[in-house]
């Protein structure tokens, strides 16, 4: 992999930090780091993944205009699914069902979800049923 963390900028740090800690449960990520402002000097940050290091982040601040998206490669169709009603249940915004996009590719299964700030979260899996 060469992408090692990425991010996004969000407008309520704790209620987007609720909301990722509820929609990235479903596909195995924790929140593995959270500093405040005092630490890092700029802004409250929270960091998840799969321990032990964080690769997602988020901080607190003013958000990503235009929003951000990012999309989480996961190995099992029912993890996307998971993640899709882990993140409509904690307060997420549909934006893509889960379900085959065969425009992409004939196994793309994903969902899509706006989180608080209007960031563009998909769960894709690749790989046939």
């Amino acid at each position: 992999m060469m992408i090692d963390h990425t991010g996004v900028v969000v407008s309520d740090f704790a209620r987007s930090k609720a909301f990722y800690v509820a929609a990235l449960q479903a596909i195995g990520y924790e929140l593995l780091m959270a500093l405040p402002a005092s630490v890092t000097g700029h802004a409250d940050v929270a960091g998840f993944g799969e321990p032990p290091k964080p690769d997602f982040w988020i901080s607190n601040g003013s958000p990503n205009k235009p929003p951000v998206h990012v999309a989480f490669r996961v190995e099992q169709r029912a993890r996307v699914d998971a993640f899709y009603h882990a993140a409509i249940a904690a307060g997420g915004q549909d934006n893509g069902a889960p379900g085959l996009r065969p425009h992409y590719h004939p196994h793309y299964y994903g969902a899509f979800v706006l989180d608080p700030d209007g960031h563009n979260i998909e769960v894709v899996c690749h790989l046939p049923e």
